[in-house]
C-alpha cells in the first residue's frame, strides 16, 4: 500500500476507503472539588505589621516613635517602585537607621497615610516626626544638602 492509498483511507473527502474509526470512549475523568470555610480561628485571620491597632494611631505612634520614617511600597531590600527605591536609597545613603512601612501589605495604612499627610502619593518621608514630602522633594533636599542638615539635627542613638 503506498502513501497515496493510506492518506486516502484516512481522509474520505478525497475518495476511496472508509473514515477511520471515532476513538473509543473514555471513561469521564471525576473531579471533586471540596469547598470548605476555614474554622473560626484567629490563626487564620489575615495579619499585618499593625496587628489591631487603629490605623490612624499606628502612624501617629510610628511617626513620633522613629526619628526617620519611609511609607514605601515594599522594602528597601525589595521596593516595589522606583520612587520607593529612590527615597530608600537616598537615606541609606546617610548611614542612618530609619523604620520603614510597607503600605502594600496594609492597603488601610496606604489610604490612611495620603489622608494623614494630604499627600496624594507613596513613598513618603518623615523626619523628626515631621512629614518632609515624597520622593521628588527628599530627592531636591538631598541635592540642595538640606536633607543632611534635617538629619545632623536629629538626636543621636546610642548603639545597642
Amino acid at each position: 500500500m503506498g502513501i497515496v492509498d493510506r492518506i486516502k483511507r484516512r481522509l474520505p473527502i478525497l475518495g476511496a476507503g472508509s473514515p477511520p474509526p471515532p476513538p473509543a470512549p473514555r471513561a469521564p475523568v471525576r473531579t471533586e472539588i471540596h469547598h470548605t470555610a476555614p474554622p473560626e480561628d484567629d490563626r487564620f485571620k489575615p495579619t499585618n505589621a499593625r496587628g489591631d491597632v487603629p490605623v490612624a494611631q499606628y502612624i501617629e505612634e510610628t511617626v513620633k516613635n522613629n526619628d526617620i520614617v519611609l511609607f514605601m511600597k515594599g522594602s528597601p531590600l525589595a521596593p516595589q517602585c522606583g520612587f520607593s527605591a529612590g527615597a530608600s536609597g537616598i537615606l541609606a545613603g546617610y548611614g542612618r537607621s530609619y523604620a520603614h512601612v510597607n503600605v502594600l501589605a496594609d492597603p488601610e495604612v496606604r489610604e490612611a497615610v495620603k489622608a494623614f499627610t494630604n499627600w496624594p502619593t507613596i513613598p513618603q518621608v518623615f523626619i523628626g516626626g515631621e512629614f518632609v514630602g515624597g520622593a521628588d522633594i527628599l530627592k531636591e533636599l538631598h541635592d540642595s544638602g538640606e536633607l543632611k542638615g534635617m538629619i545632623d539635627k536629629l538626636p543621636a542613638k546610642a548603639e545597642a
